[in-house]
């Protein structure tokens, strides 16, 4: 079997889907088995989950309109998704900036903690100020950060996604 038709076996819609499909379910589980064990996520890792919990309805989407003969639908669920994990690749790029602290973070999640004058004050404080803090992270795996490795998952799913998209119907 050569490159070309090993690739043109992965991005047909119904396997390109079913494969973005089975990514989104094994990101958000992985998440939620990672709270699970008591490791509470920040602000930007809800906001890295959008895509996948997208990918739920427009990978069956994609599949079962490409073989309804349905192709600009296809096309446009397909390159919906592409857009979606690209940009949530620069986000995860952007998220990995704040927790080596090249970028300041967003301030309800890496801002500073300030002082406060009284006892009521600090009450009030505690329950306006969340705890998980976006440039802390508390996960390494073979020593990335799981924002390091969304840049790589997302990325490999938006180019997966776009070229199904593209490819297919050029």
């Amino acid at each position: 079997m050569t490159w070309r038709s090993l690739l043109d076996c992965i991005v047909a819609p119904r396997n390109a889907s079913l494969l973005i499909l089975a990514a989104a379910v094994a990101a958000i589980g992985g998440a939620w088995a990672y709270e699970s064990l008591g490791f509470l996520p920040c602000e930007l890792c809800y906001k890295e989950r959008i895509p996948y919990y997208a990918a739920f309805g427009l990978a069956p989407l994609a599949a079962l309109a490409a073989q309804a003969g349905r192709e600009r639908l296809a096309r446009a669920a397909f390159l919906l998704m592409a857009l979606l994990f690209a940009g949530d690749a620069l986000l995860s790029a952007y998220h990995s900036g704040v927790e080596w602290k090249i970028f300041s973070g967003p301030s309800d999640c890496s801002g500073p903690l300030t002082t406060a004058p009284s006892v009521a004050d600090f009450m009030k404080q505690l329950q306006t100020t969340k705890v998980v803090r976006c440039d802390e992270p508390n996960l390494w795996i073979f020593g990335l950060t799981l924002a390091n490795w969304n840049i790589a998952i997302c990325a490999a799913l938006a180019a997966l996604a776009g070229y199904a998209g593209w490819a297919r119907w050029r």
